[in-house]
């Protein structure tokens, strides 16, 4: 072994939420852990701080299980509370319905349905707990290489250092280099959607409500009679912050806006429920694409969050069924024969079929619905908000409720 090699029990690629919790879970479960990303993370600068009045355009939705999980790994408790909306009922309309289905936490003696929160400040947090819990980490260079086999994983970064590890987790994103390195193919499907994310002030209070739209207009003669699909999630205070799913046409219209004029358009599509609104940061956006790994292990090499699935942002559970990704894999291996080593073919087996299908009945929600608004069958368009209507009886949302928060 040369003086640039570096042996541990786990390496992990990619230092975005899902691998810097996953890294955290992992130390915590006894091994040694080395984390690898290319970027240099401002979190570990000791002048990096927030601003009262700049709020991040990537927001995520907690649901309360993975926040009590965050919490086991000590992070939760470093965010600062000052800057968690929390989410204690959602209203959702249909695009035929007068009144909204209504959602409430109270409705199962729940607190709240979710949190809402900043990734840079989740971020910050997980960070902070990467280094108290003695995390190697190692920022800032490129990996170039890697050789696997059902017994090891052999990473080589850009500046000569080596890594040799019993087990490689891939969290580097939806476009994963690791993945490539595999082979492993990928399901890819264009929702032909573009999704815009900002925030504003708000004129009226949210009382805490998640609010969500799901409309059909004639947005522009190439995306007639296509489903947009407008979220509001409360910030602390009269913020909230939007994501609004729409056809890619209508998204690059929206984008030449200015900022009153895309605030009238934001306002109008929520129908004004909370009154005049103000941004406070500038849209951005992104296109929505169905991404599923073919494999979600192979070798000593398990893909974990944005590198092995992608789904339509509308259920809020993106980072969620990372996040689920990362329990059940350190769940297998904390539970597993003294005897078996963490890169057991077995327990790779395993992972793959809990996560399998977790991701399947998350992708028969987000795509039913997606598909369930996109028809224009007059039929369907009648029976999906029937549905929404029907929902409001009192022991379906609960179901709907007690569903939410256990996930």
């Amino acid at each position: 072994m040369s003086d640039n090699t570096l042996k541990t029990d786990v390496t992990i690629v990619g230092a975005g939420l899902v691998g810097l919790s996953a890294a955290v879970a992992m130390r915590k479960a006894g091994y040694d852990v080395v984390l690898v990303d290319n970027q240099i993370h401002p979190q570990i600068s000791a002048k990096f701080h927030e601003d009262a009045a700049d709020w991040d355009q990537r927001i995520y939705a907690i649901s309360p299980k993975n926040a009590q999980w965050l919490a086991s790994l000590g992070a939760w408790q470093l965010l600062d509370v000052s800057r968690i909306g929390e989410m204690q009922a959602m209203e959702i309309w249909g695009d035929a319905t007068d009144a909204p289905l209504y959602l409430s936490a109270e409705d199962v003696n729940a607190d709240d349905l979710g949190f809402i929160v900043e990734e840079r400040a989740l971020k910050k947090a997980l960070m902070q707990q990467v280094r108290a819990d003695g995390v190697h980490t190692l920022f800032g260079n490129k990996c170039i290489e890697l050789t696997t086999d059902p017994n090891q994983a052999t990473l080589y970064l850009d500046n000569r250092q080596v890594i040799e590890s019993k087990l490689l987790i891939a969290a580097d994103g939806v476009n994963s280099w690791v993945r490539r390195q595999l082979s492993i193919g990928v399901q890819d499907k264009p929702y032909f959607q573009t999704a815009i994310v900002a925030n504003f002030v708000t004129e009226k209070p949210h009382g805490n409500i998640a609010r969500q739209w799901f409309r059909q207009e004639q947005y522009t003669q190439e995306a007639a009679g296509h489903c947009g699909i407008l979220a509001w999630l409360p910030l602390p205070g009269n913020k909230i912050s939007i994501v609004w799913s729409v056809p890619a046409e209508y998204a690059a219209n929206l984008m030449q806006l200015d900022n009153e004029e895309f605030t009238n358009e934001v306002t109008r599509a929520g129908s004004s429920v909370l009154g005049k609104m103000t941004m406070i940061t500038k849209p951005v956006a992104f296109p929505l694409v169905l991404k599923k790994a073919g494999v979600f292990a192979k070798d000593s090499v398990v893909l974990v969050g944005d590198a092995v699935h992608r789904i339509h942002p509308m259920a809020g559970q993106g980072v969620n069924l990372g996040f689920r990704d990362v329990i059940d894999l350190k769940e297998i291996i904390i539970n597993k024969h003294q005897y078996q080593p963490i890169n057991d073919a077995s327990l790779l087996k395993h992972y793959t079929r809990a996560r399998k299908a977790d991701l399947l009945n998350m992708l028969m929600l987000t795509n039913g619905l997606y598909h369930l608004f996109e028809s224009q069958n007059v039929i369907v368009q009648k029976v999906r908000n029937l549905g929404l209507i029907a929902a409001n009886q009192q022991h379906i949302k609960k179901m709907l409720v007690k569903n939410a928060i256990t996930l």
